[in-house]
Protein backbone atom coordinates (compact mmCIF):
# COMPACT_ATOMS: atom_id res chain seq x y z
CA UNK A 1 0.00 0.00 0.00
CA UNK A 2 3.24 2.18 -0.16
CA UNK A 3 2.33 5.21 -2.09
CA UNK A 4 -1.08 5.05 -1.68
CA UNK A 5 -3.65 8.73 -0.54
CA UNK A 6 -7.43 8.57 0.21
CA UNK A 7 -8.52 12.05 -0.59
CA UNK A 8 -11.74 12.52 2.01
CA UNK A 9 -13.99 14.98 1.14
CA UNK A 10 -16.13 16.71 4.11
CA UNK A 11 -19.06 18.62 4.68
CA UNK A 12 -20.69 18.48 8.19
CA UNK A 13 -19.23 15.52 8.67
CA UNK A 14 -17.67 15.90 12.61
CA UNK A 15 -19.37 12.64 13.72
CA UNK A 16 -17.73 10.66 11.14
CA UNK A 17 -13.90 11.91 10.68
CA UNK A 18 -12.39 10.63 13.75
CA UNK A 19 -13.98 7.15 13.42
CA UNK A 20 -13.20 7.00 9.82
CA UNK A 21 -9.22 7.93 10.50
CA UNK A 22 -9.33 5.57 12.96
CA UNK A 23 -10.64 2.98 10.51
CA UNK A 24 -8.34 3.71 8.21
CA UNK A 25 -5.13 3.80 10.00
CA UNK A 26 -3.92 0.32 10.07
CA UNK A 27 -4.34 -0.07 6.40
CA UNK A 28 -0.59 2.00 6.06
CA UNK A 29 -2.09 5.20 3.52
CA UNK A 30 -2.09 9.30 3.69
CA UNK A 31 -5.11 11.01 4.19
CA UNK A 32 -5.92 14.06 3.04
CA UNK A 33 -8.80 15.71 3.83
CA UNK A 34 -10.41 18.15 2.09
CA UNK A 35 -13.12 20.07 4.05
CA UNK A 36 -15.04 22.77 2.55
CA UNK A 37 -15.79 25.41 5.02
CA UNK A 38 -17.87 23.05 7.24
CA UNK A 39 -20.36 25.29 9.45
CA UNK A 40 -20.12 22.16 11.98
CA UNK A 41 -16.61 22.70 12.78
CA UNK A 42 -15.49 19.55 10.53
CA UNK A 43 -12.30 21.60 9.83
CA UNK A 44 -11.05 22.48 12.92
CA UNK A 45 -11.73 18.77 13.93
CA UNK A 46 -9.83 17.74 10.97
CA UNK A 47 -6.75 19.58 11.94
CA UNK A 48 -6.72 18.44 15.45
CA UNK A 49 -6.52 15.25 14.39
CA UNK A 50 -4.14 15.74 12.19
CA UNK A 51 -2.02 17.07 14.59
CA UNK A 52 -1.20 13.75 16.17
CA UNK A 53 -1.33 11.66 12.50
CA UNK A 54 1.88 12.53 10.54
CA UNK A 55 -0.19 10.35 7.70
CA UNK A 56 -3.24 12.71 7.41
CA UNK A 57 -2.76 16.07 5.62
CA UNK A 58 -5.65 18.47 5.97
CA UNK A 59 -6.89 20.94 2.60
CA UNK A 60 -9.08 23.86 3.33
CA UNK A 61 -11.16 25.61 1.12
CA UNK A 62 -13.07 28.69 1.14
CA UNK A 63 -16.79 27.47 0.15
CA UNK A 64 -18.78 24.50 -0.79
CA UNK A 65 -18.81 24.81 -4.13
CA UNK A 66 -19.53 20.96 -4.52
CA UNK A 67 -18.09 16.68 -4.84
CA UNK A 68 -16.31 17.59 -7.78
CA UNK A 69 -13.95 21.13 -7.42
CA UNK A 70 -13.90 19.14 -3.77
CA UNK A 71 -11.89 16.09 -5.52
CA UNK A 72 -10.42 18.15 -8.44
CA UNK A 73 -8.39 20.36 -5.50
CA UNK A 74 -7.53 17.44 -3.54
CA UNK A 75 -6.26 15.28 -6.40
CA UNK A 76 -3.98 18.50 -7.71
CA UNK A 77 -2.74 19.05 -4.17
CA UNK A 78 -1.93 14.87 -4.07
CA UNK A 79 -0.30 15.12 -7.24
CA UNK A 80 2.37 17.49 -6.19
CA UNK A 81 3.63 14.54 -4.41
CA UNK A 82 4.67 10.72 -5.18
CA UNK A 83 1.66 9.33 -4.82
CA UNK A 84 1.38 5.88 -6.77
CA UNK A 85 -2.49 5.89 -6.33
CA UNK A 86 -5.18 8.53 -5.52
CA UNK A 87 -8.19 7.04 -4.04
CA UNK A 88 -11.97 8.71 -3.76
CA UNK A 89 -13.80 7.71 -0.54
CA UNK A 90 -16.95 9.03 1.59
CA UNK A 91 -15.97 10.11 5.14
CA UNK A 92 -19.84 8.29 6.05
CA UNK A 93 -18.52 4.98 6.02
CA UNK A 94 -20.97 4.09 3.47
CA UNK A 95 -17.60 2.88 1.62
CA UNK A 96 -16.39 0.25 4.12
CA UNK A 97 -12.73 1.25 4.67
CA UNK A 98 -11.69 -2.36 4.95
CA UNK A 99 -12.11 -2.53 1.00
CA UNK A 100 -9.50 -0.23 0.37
CA UNK A 101 -6.88 -2.31 0.44
CA UNK A 102 -8.95 -4.53 -2.34
CA UNK A 103 -9.25 -1.37 -4.28
CA UNK A 104 -5.16 -0.65 -4.10
CA UNK A 105 -4.87 -4.12 -5.01
CA UNK A 106 -6.77 -4.27 -8.39
CA UNK A 107 -4.86 -1.23 -9.07
CA UNK A 108 -1.75 -3.29 -8.53
CA UNK A 109 -2.62 -6.13 -10.66
CA UNK A 110 -2.98 -3.70 -13.73
CA UNK A 111 -6.44 -1.69 -13.18
CA UNK A 112 -5.69 2.02 -14.25
CA UNK A 113 -8.75 2.69 -12.55
CA UNK A 114 -10.29 0.44 -9.59
CA UNK A 115 -13.45 1.45 -8.86
CA UNK A 116 -16.06 -0.20 -6.46
CA UNK A 117 -19.02 -1.08 -7.89
CA UNK A 118 -22.44 -2.06 -6.43
CA UNK A 119 -23.70 -3.86 -9.49
CA UNK A 120 -21.67 -6.77 -10.06
CA UNK A 121 -21.85 -9.96 -8.97
CA UNK A 122 -20.43 -9.74 -4.70
CA UNK A 123 -21.78 -6.28 -5.12
CA UNK A 124 -25.33 -4.99 -3.34
CA UNK A 125 -26.57 -2.33 -1.10
CA UNK A 126 -27.44 -2.46 2.42
CA UNK A 127 -30.79 -0.30 4.09
CA UNK A 128 -31.96 0.92 1.07
CA UNK A 129 -35.28 0.86 0.23
CA UNK A 130 -36.89 0.06 -3.12
CA UNK A 131 -37.56 3.94 -4.60
CA UNK A 132 -33.48 4.76 -3.94
CA UNK A 133 -32.30 1.38 -5.43
CA UNK A 134 -34.58 2.30 -8.54
CA UNK A 135 -33.23 6.02 -8.46
CA UNK A 136 -29.54 4.53 -8.00
CA UNK A 137 -29.67 1.95 -10.35
CA UNK A 138 -31.52 3.72 -12.92
CA UNK A 139 -29.28 6.47 -13.10
CA UNK A 140 -26.44 3.50 -13.92
CA UNK A 141 -28.16 2.72 -16.66
CA UNK A 142 -29.26 5.68 -17.74
CA UNK A 143 -25.76 7.25 -17.76
CA UNK A 144 -24.28 3.89 -19.53
CA UNK A 145 -26.94 3.90 -22.20
CA UNK A 146 -26.36 7.28 -23.46
CA UNK A 147 -22.27 6.90 -23.33
CA UNK A 148 -22.19 3.44 -24.61
CA UNK A 149 -20.47 2.06 -22.25
CA UNK A 150 -20.80 -1.65 -20.24
CA UNK A 151 -19.54 -0.29 -16.48
CA UNK A 152 -22.01 -1.45 -14.42
CA UNK A 153 -21.67 1.45 -11.50
CA UNK A 154 -21.21 4.43 -13.10
CA UNK A 155 -22.17 6.41 -10.17
CA UNK A 156 -20.03 4.67 -8.09
CA UNK A 157 -17.65 6.94 -6.26
CA UNK A 158 -15.10 4.53 -4.54
CA UNK A 159 -12.18 4.42 -6.53
CA UNK A 160 -8.43 3.94 -6.66
CA UNK A 161 -6.61 5.88 -9.64
CA UNK A 162 -3.48 4.78 -10.66
CA UNK A 163 -1.21 8.10 -11.13
CA UNK A 164 -0.80 8.69 -14.28
CA UNK A 165 -4.98 8.67 -14.91
CA UNK A 166 -5.33 11.56 -13.21
CA UNK A 167 -2.38 13.11 -15.50
CA UNK A 168 -3.49 12.32 -18.73
CA UNK A 169 -7.29 13.86 -17.55
CA UNK A 170 -6.85 17.39 -18.20
CA UNK A 171 -8.67 18.15 -14.69
CA UNK A 172 -9.71 21.94 -15.80
CA UNK A 173 -11.83 20.40 -18.20
CA UNK A 174 -13.85 18.59 -15.56
CA UNK A 175 -16.90 20.60 -15.04
CA UNK A 176 -19.81 18.57 -13.00
CA UNK A 177 -19.62 20.04 -9.45
CA UNK A 178 -22.21 16.50 -7.67
CA UNK A 179 -22.66 12.95 -8.18
CA UNK A 180 -22.19 13.85 -12.41
CA UNK A 181 -18.81 13.80 -11.17
CA UNK A 182 -17.97 10.45 -10.90
CA UNK A 183 -19.65 9.45 -13.92
CA UNK A 184 -17.50 12.02 -15.74
CA UNK A 185 -14.17 11.22 -14.44
CA UNK A 186 -14.87 7.54 -15.68
CA UNK A 187 -15.91 8.31 -18.78
CA UNK A 188 -12.62 10.48 -19.26
CA UNK A 189 -10.39 7.66 -18.08
CA UNK A 190 -12.33 5.29 -20.78
CA UNK A 191 -12.21 7.84 -23.59
CA UNK A 192 -8.52 8.52 -22.67
CA UNK A 193 -7.83 4.67 -23.41
CA UNK A 194 -7.26 3.55 -19.60
CA UNK A 195 -8.76 0.17 -18.15
CA UNK A 196 -11.35 0.23 -15.16
CA UNK A 197 -11.67 -2.74 -13.93
CA UNK A 198 -15.19 -2.87 -11.34
CA UNK A 199 -14.58 -4.63 -7.62
CA UNK A 200 -17.69 -5.92 -5.72
CA UNK A 201 -18.09 -3.78 -3.16
CA UNK A 202 -21.39 -3.36 -0.10
CA UNK A 203 -22.54 -0.03 0.03
CA UNK A 204 -24.00 0.53 3.42
CA UNK A 205 -26.08 3.92 4.46
CA UNK A 206 -24.85 6.64 6.64
CA UNK A 207 -25.10 6.23 10.39
CA UNK A 208 -25.13 10.04 10.86
CA UNK A 209 -25.11 12.97 9.33
CA UNK A 210 -27.06 13.98 6.47
CA UNK A 211 -27.09 12.95 2.86
CA UNK A 212 -26.06 15.55 0.13
CA UNK A 213 -28.26 14.75 -2.39
CA UNK A 214 -30.45 17.61 -4.12
CA UNK A 215 -32.72 18.35 -6.79
CA UNK A 216 -30.48 20.35 -8.41
CA UNK A 217 -27.56 17.36 -7.96
CA UNK A 218 -30.25 15.11 -9.76
CA UNK A 219 -30.96 17.16 -12.64
CA UNK A 220 -27.06 18.21 -12.79
CA UNK A 221 -26.65 14.11 -13.64
CA UNK A 222 -29.71 14.13 -15.79
CA UNK A 223 -28.26 16.60 -18.37
CA UNK A 224 -24.68 16.30 -17.75
CA UNK A 225 -24.79 12.69 -19.03
CA UNK A 226 -26.10 13.76 -22.95
CA UNK A 227 -23.58 16.95 -22.91
CA UNK A 228 -20.52 14.58 -22.23
CA UNK A 229 -22.11 12.24 -25.03
CA UNK A 230 -21.94 15.23 -27.36
CA UNK A 231 -18.90 16.84 -26.20
CA UNK A 232 -16.75 13.70 -27.13
CA UNK A 233 -18.40 13.92 -30.91
CA UNK A 234 -17.50 16.96 -30.90
CA UNK A 235 -13.94 15.42 -29.62
CA UNK A 236 -13.75 17.51 -26.46
CA UNK A 237 -13.32 14.66 -24.16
Amino acid sequence: MQGAVVCLPTYNERENLGPMLDALEPLGVRVLVIDDNSPDGTGELADTLAAGRDWVDVLHRERKEGLGPAYVAGFREVLCGDAAYVLEMDCDFSHDPRDVPRLIAAAEAGADLALGSRYVDGGGTVDWGVARRAVSSGGSLYARTILGLGIRDLTGGFKCFRRDVLEAIDLDAVSAKGYAFQIELTYRALRAGFRVVEVPIVFSDRAHGASKMSRGIFLEAVTHVPALRWAAWRGRV
